[in-house]
This record gives structure tokens, sequence and C-alpha cells, in this order.
């Protein structure tokens, strides 16, 4: 056998034998996240036993776990987590109610779309919290004052996305729509509205972060009660422990909420290709 066949042969089997070993399954990105999760907590518990840091200042991983099952135990935590999640459902159902039904409107009527544009992108960048004085000064500490600046901040990525999908509504459909004399209900119902519900979700699934993110914000500037005052009072008192515990429960949160609205964004667009794709894989 000549030495380029005998090379050609050694090579072939070299392929077959890597190809017949089995390759190493993909670690699932739960267990990564889990992983994750649990190399912060290690990390948590050593640095603060370390000359890097003040555990005055940044108490240990048992000792903040600790002051979160004290507050579990507390009827004050869970009426400040209540209050949280009311304001943040009020205020992320007005937004997506204002939000949805003046983006079709809007983006249905040309004129008015026009007409609206620079005032929307004018007022569309105006931090939340900047009207933090308007606030106090219309509603003080109370429930009202969070309301104001969950619904504005939550308000502005709900209307651009509906925007967004009313103007991509196929114009091949809307001349059909036309030519069929369909009503403007016929047209908002088998048109409009199934166009736009993506954009929807997409701005719900915004908005719902956004509104939480400032009712916490909220509560921790004007004082209103919920889950920000308590973390407020639990820094001035130096209580740091309770304040980190606090501060996990509001991210924990923050998870619960992203999650139960991609649950709803797959159950309200099962029938759109994309999401059924998905679901495939």
């Amino acid at each position: 056998m000549s030495p380029q066949r005998s090379n050609d042969a050694s090579t072939m089997s070299d392929q077959r034998l890597h190809s017949s070993r089995p390759r190493p399954r993909p670690v699932p990105p739960l267990l990564l996240g889990a992983a994750g999760v649990a190399a912060a907590l290690l990390a948590g518990q050593l640095l603060p036993l370390t000359p890097l840091v003040d555990p005055r200042y940044f108490p240990t991983t048992g000792a903040v776990l600790g002051a979160l099952a004290d507050d579990l135990a507390r009827a004050e935590f869970w009426r400040a987590l209540a209050d949280t999640l009311t304001a943040w459902a009020l205020g992320l159902a007005i937004a997506v109610a204002a939000g949805a039904a003046l983006g079709i409107l809007i983006g249905s009527l040309p004129p008015v779309r026009a007409a609206t544009a620079s005032t929307i992108e004018f007022l569309r960048p105006i931090p939340s919290v900047a009207l933090v004085p308007l606030a106090v000064l219309l509603f003080g500490t109370r429930l009202p004052s969070t309301l104001l600046l969950v619904v504005y901040a939550a308000f502005w990525q709900v209307l651009v996305q509906v925007l967004a999908g009313v103007r991509d509504i196929d114009p091949v459909a809307a001349d059909t729509a036309k030519s069929l004399r369909l009503t403007a209900w016929q047209r908002l119902t088998r048109l409009a509205w199934p166009t736009a519900l993506p954009y929807l979700m997409t701005g719900v699934r915004l908005a719902a972060t956004v509104a939480l993110v400032l009712a916490v914000t909220a509560e921790l500037v004007i004082g209103s009660p919920g889950l920000g005052n308590e973390i407020a009072v639990a820094q001035t008192s130096g209580a740091a422990d309770r304040m980190y515990a606090l501060i996990l429960v509001a991210g924990a949160l923050g998870v619960l909420v992203n999650l139960g609205v991609r649950l709803l964004e797959r159950e309200a667009l099962s029938w759109h290709p994309a999401v059924r794709g998905d679901a495939r894989w």
C-alpha cells in the first residue's frame, strides 16, 4: 500500500472514531442560572469576612437571609409589598389602556399622527423622576403620587409600540379593506388590532418592568407606603441587613413580573408564527 493511501485510511479512521464519540451535552440554562446565583451568594458570604469591605455596610449573605426571614414573619412587610404591587398594577393597567387606545387612534389617522409626532418626541424622553415635585405638590405622599410617576413612565412604552404596530399594517391589506368597504370597527378588529397586538405585548412587557422600577423609586424618593419606603427606613436606621433583604425582594419581584408577562405574551400570541416556532423549540 502506498504512503498516500495509508495516510488517507488513517485520516478516515480518525474521523470515524471522533464521530462515534458521544458529544458533551450542553448545560441547561436553568442550571447555569442556579450556579450563578449560588456563586453570588457565596461571594456575598465570604467578601464581608475580608478586609476589602466593612461588614457594617455590607453584611454577609447569612445575615441578609436572616433579616429576610424576620421580615417574612412581619405583617408590616406584607402590607408594604401589597402597597407596591397595588401601585404597580394600577399604574400599569392605566398606562396600557391609555397607550393602546391612543396608539391605535393616533396611528390610524395620518393627520393626527403628523400633528402629535413632535409633541410625543418632546415629552417621551422626560424622566419620570423629574415629575416628583409636581406629584408631591398635587397629591402629597399618597398613592396617587406614585401612580403619576408609574403611569407617565409606562405609558410611553406602550404608546410607541402600538404606533409602530399600526404603521406596520400591510398596504395591500389596507387597500383590500377599503375595496371591501369594511366599516371602521371592522378595520379596527380585523386589520389594525391583529397587526398591532404583537407590538402591544412588547410594550406591555417593557412597561411592566418600568412600572415596577418607578413604583419602588417613587416610594424611595417620595416616601409613599411600599417596599421603597421600607428600604429607605432600613437605610436611615442603619439596618443594612434588612435593607439588602428588601432589595433582594424587589429584585425577585422584578424577575417574577418579567416571567409572568412573558407567559401572558405567549398565551396572547399563541396564533402568531413566531410564538408557534418558539413553542416547537
